[in-house]
């Protein structure tokens, strides 16, 4: 070989190593991408972003870095791996479910993936979807949930399905609504129907059943007040992870290793949805229908909790869909009808109340040192925490917003009924 042609082919191989490289450097499947999103209210599970310099003003179109049409319907919250930003749709009328995924960089549409095919889908409520529960990511696995119609896992890297399961089938009779949780080396579910009420925690590198627990609380006769939909939230508490899931009739913690209960309450109330949030050596459950309540229950208790485990309570302006946001002694609080509350959150005294206006699902996000507030109307309010209430921004995105913003870096992410857009300010 002459001396040319050998320097050639080591020019040659190094292109195609360097190449190699690059293509693992910016791969959205890279082993060292982030999970800037991993499920649910994010990294701490209670809609506090790791986030900075976040633009204020989302009408400006140079804050908008794209904007990608979603098929179907869905009102998941999307998660984050790196460059992949996936959700969960639901095409034909709900007889398809599927997996989207896009480029953070990009919001190109990389994978779109049917997960179940549904004959008969079931009725839901109007202000619902088939595809509601978020989805929970790790490195390499996303664990998407539709309720009665099955859970599953897919490989990030390639957009395979790794497992599926259908086995916990219940009856709805609104659609689905809570979402997985991710723990340790399982998935939890929470299938509170009218017909059956349990949690139930799957391997999540087989899908197969690790433990199931039925609820032990007594419930009324009518089917349509056993149902709820709220997704548990995972405290630690002394040397104790406890598993809070607020049910009908009743809230529970398990250990969510083994899903052994470790204590219950009883309240009066059903359709559960908001997650419950802790700080100050409290858990702030919401109570659902009739007539939502919020209960700032003392933590650290064993067995059936007395009417005393409740510190404090608030009947006024009480969320039957938000999640509720603590920031430092103060708990926020946006009623289903758009009036925005902030209480102490160790007394329960209101420090302030306005009507933000609007209707509201998405739950409250921190991110950049403020409240983010989006209504189903499409408007973005950006609050200041504190005693008194100060209005920094509002943006009218004029499409139905569902789902709950997030935010990551200096990016904010926000799903629309139509489609997912991409804020940030220009470099």
């Amino acid at each position: 070989m002459t001396q040319p042609r050998l320097t050639q082919r080591i020019f040659l191989t190094s292109l195609i190593v360097a190449a190699f490289f690059v293509e693992c450097a910016v791969s959205p499947v890279a082993i060292s991408a982030t999970v800037d999103w991993p499920g649910y209210r994010g990294p701490t599970g209670d809609g506090h972003a790791v986030a900075e310099n976040l633009p204020h003003d989302l009408n400006q179109p140079a804050n908008l870095v794209w904007k990608t049409p979603i098929p179907g319907t869905g009102w998941s919250t999307p998660v984050v791996l790196g460059d992949q930003v996936w959700m969960t749709t639901a095409t034909d009328g709900g007889k398809s479910l599927r997996a989207i995924c896009v480029r953070t960089s990009s919001g190109r549409l990389v994978h779109d993936i049917e997960i179940f095919t549904v004959e008969k889908p079931a009725e839901i409520h109007k202000k619902n979807s088939h595809a509601s529960p978020t989805p929970a990511i790790e490195t390499g696995r996303l664990y998407v949930h539709f309720g009665t119609n099955g859970t599953a896992a897919i490989d990030t890297a390639t957009g395979k399905i790794v497992w599926r399961n259908s086995d916990h089938t219940l009856e709805h009779m609104v659609g689905p609504g809570s979402s997985p949780v991710l723990y340790k080396d399982l998935v939890v579910l929470t299938c509170d129907g009218a017909d059956v009420q349990y949690s139930v925690g799957l391997d999540t590198a087989t899908g197969k059943e690790r433990w199931k627990t039925p609820r032990s609380g007594v419930l009324r006769d009518n089917p349509d007040v056993k149902k709820s939909f709220a997704t548990p939230a995972i405290f630690r508490v002394g040397d104790q992870d406890e598993l809070v899931t607020p049910a009908a009739d009743h809230v529970y913690a398990y250990d969510p290793a083994t899903g052994g209960e470790l204590w219950q309450l009883d309240y009066d109330g059903f359709s559960v949805v908001p997650r419950p949030v802790a700080a100050h050596g409290l858990v702030f459950v919401c109570t659902g229908f009739n007539t939502p309540k919020l209960l700032a229950i003392k933590q650290g208790g064993v067995g059936k909790l007395p009417p005393s485990a409740i510190v404090w309570e608030e009947k006024s302006q009480i969320p039957a869909t938000p999640a509720l946001l603590v920031v430092g002694e103060e708990l926020y609080v946006m009623s289903d009808r758009g009036v925005a509350t902030c209480l102490d959150a160790k007394s329960g005294r209101e420090l302030w109340r306005h009507r933000i206006g609007g209707n509201f699902s998405a739950s409250p996000l921190l991110a950049d040192g403020l409240i983010i507030f989006a209504s189903e109307e499409g408007v973005v309010t950006l609050v200041e925490p504190g005693k008194s209430y100060r209005e920094v921004a509002v943006s009218d995105l004029g499409v139905q917003i569902m789902a709950s913003p997030i935010a990551f870096g200096s990016t904010l992410i926000i799903r629309t009924a139509e489609d997912l857009r991409l804020f940030r300010k220009p470099q």
